[in-house]
């Protein structure tokens, strides 16, 4: 129950964030909001107020917020009219359809700031440099901070760990560490390990954690919000080069089992405070991932519309709302497909893994 409760408020946060920007922006550009509704499925609970319709459905999945006119939906006299998505200005319509990802990342980014006021930061120290590594051979020392590895700057240090996993395939790496307030430049030969994965050889320490106070909380917040991003689109790089097998992919049911069950499984003896952070962590992660994600030009998305309105503009004219709105049918049954697979895919990976 514990986990159903947990999963059901994660999901909810992060889609009313999202649906939330869309609607705020649409009601300051004067479109007409018909439904903003929560979940999907059957209605549990409905209600109108004004001339917007306000519904919490059935399956705690998803959420919707329907502009008159969107898509080539018929209007009310046939005709695009006051109030419709359609007659907007295409100015208002984009910040409209981006408003609902901004507001996602805008909700990350206070959901890193909270975790922050929590818990204490890793920072991309060598708190320990392991003997016979290829960070004890490129004179790599305990106490070093590293600063980037082959150009890309580390601010904390799961940047280190994501690097290794998404990014290096393998070679010499080039490492720009601080000592003494010095910098130096070394070439690093990172170890195959027996687990498969490669390592630098740099373990973490007690002097690793930092407790970041006045305005540092706020970069720190970034740090934690531009880690969740970057985690993000080079996960999804690894999905389209075919580096993510079918047991690394969750959908709804996978995220409440394996997820945010087991997460809460692990934690829950360590007290509400451990269960809390770690759950602030799931719906950063997650809030991110739906920003981003929808922004792909993908049609039924937020990208793909996005890419109508983009081409409004270098046009001068709209693209037929009937066309755009079977292209974007298209991408909804598609995504309709895509949602059944993953649910067996997650059924597949909870009882037979």
């Amino acid at each position: 129950m514990a986990t159903l409760i947990w999963f059901i408020v994660i999901f909810g946060v992060v889609v009313i964030a999202h649906e939330f920007g869309h609607f705020l922006l649409a009601k300051a550009n004067g479109i007409h909001v018909v439904e903003f509704s929560v979940g999907m499925g059957p209605n549990l609970i409905s209600v109108k107020k004004g001339d917007t319709k306000y519904s919490l459905k059935l399956f705690p999945i998803g959420g919707a917020c329907m502009f008159e006119g969107e898509d080539g939906l018929a209007e009310k006299d046939g005709e695009p009219g006051e109030g419709s998505f359609l007659k907007a200005p295409v100015w208002g319509r984009i910040s409209t359809v981006v408003a609902g990802p901004l507001f996602n990342l805008i909700l990350a980014y206070i959901i890193a700031f909270i975790m922050v006021n929590m818990s204490d930061i890793a920072i991309p120290l060598a708190g320990q440099v392991l003997q016979g590594s290829g960070a004890e051979a490129a004179g790599l020392r305990d106490g070093d901070l590293i600063i980037s590895i082959n150009g890309e700057r580390m601010r904390l240090f799961q940047d280190i760990s994501l690097y290794m996993q998404t990014t290096y395939r393998e070679g010499d790496l080039e490492v720009v560490y601080e000592r003494d307030g010095e910098r130096y430049t070394t070439i690093l030969t990172p170890q195959y390990q027996t687990t498969g994965v490669y390592a630098l050889g740099i373990g973490i320490g007690i002097s690793d954690y930092v407790e970041p106070e006045g305005l540092d909380m706020f970069r720190y917040a970034w740090y934690e919000m531009r880690y969740s991003v970057k985690a993000t689109y080079k996960s999804l790089g690894m999905l389209l080069r075919g580096q993510v097998g079918r047991k690394d992919i969750a959908g709804p049911v996978g995220i409440a089992v394996n997820v945010v069950g087991e997460t809460y499984e692990v934690t829950k003896s360590y007290g509400w405070q451990t269960v809390l952070l770690n759950m602030l962590n799931i719906t950063l992660i997650l809030s991110v991932n739906l920003g981003i994600l929808n922004l792909l030009p993908v049609p039924a998305l937020d990208g793909g519309r996005l890419v109508f309105l983009l081409v409004e503009v270098i046009r001068g004219k709209p693209v037929p709302p009937e066309k755009e709105g079977m292209v974007h049918f298209v991408g909804f049954m598609f995504f309709m497909v895509l949602m059944v697979v993953v649910f067996f895919n997650d059924i597949a990976n909870i009882f037979f893994s």
